[in-house]
């Protein structure tokens, strides 16, 4: 007796009828290898330049810091905690704010925000495109606002700024939504990995858990 089966109805799981696609799919395809090569070069490429632009993330912080709290030009770390402004140590972070809210207003609204929600915002809702500004400008703002007494952590901003940049790396190339999106995760786990040296974890908690579903 022939099983009929109703294909009209919404699947139990959208993924099984992904793994039935893969089933009858060649399986070897020398395009979709060369395809797969490819991102992962890309991928390698995002990887090793945010974890550049995370050292120079943290060097800009320290620099920040110094001039704000001490007067010098140092990239050396020093804790603001132990500055002698007295109670003038109060204005450096309104300062602050004030010059990221600038770079808000007049550069990108999008530097606003912790990091990881905004880029799950572009994996959602616009096939993970970040504007290209947003990886310079926000190292550059989330330097002035923590170095100025912010509140704040390297890892948000590090990893907005690497997910900008796999990202724009992606929409250089003629790639899918899905494969920029991988590249914008590679670009912001290397950036959590290189702020934390937690490689294991970035992968597992950001790519996996966060950002790819």
């Amino acid at each position: 007796m022939k099983q009929t089966i109703n294909t009209n109805g919404i699947p139990i799981s959208p993924l099984l009828n992904y793994q039935e696609e893969c089933l009858h799919a060649p399986k070897n395809n020398t395009v979709l290898k060369k395809r797969l090569f490819s991102i992962s070069c890309l991928a390698v490429m995002v990887a090793v330049a945010i974890s550049v632009i995370a050292k120079l993330l943290v060097w800009l912080i320290n620099i920040v810091t110094n001039i704000s709290f001490y007067g010098a030009f140092s990239a050396t770390f020093h804790s603001p905690s132990v500055n002698h402004l007295g109670l003038w140590v109060i204005i450096i972070p309104a300062i602050g704010g004030i010059i990221v809210g600038l770079m808000a207003l007049y550069g990108s609204a999008a530097i606003r925000g912790h990091g990881i929600p905004e880029a799950m915002e572009q994996i959602l809702t616009n096939q993970s495109r970040i504007k290209p500004a947003i990886t310079f400008l926000k190292p550059i703002s989330s330097a002035i606002a923590i170095g100025t007494g912010g509140p704040f952590g390297a890892e948000g901003p590090i990893i907005a700024t690497g997910g900008a940049l796999g990202s724009t790396i992606g929409q250089l190339f003629k790639i899918t939504a899905n494969e920029r999106k991988v590249l914008l995760a590679a670009g912001a786990t290397a950036g959590m990995a290189a702020i934390f040296g937690t490689p294991i974890a970035a992968v597992f908690f950001l790519a996996i858990e966060l950002l790819l579903f």
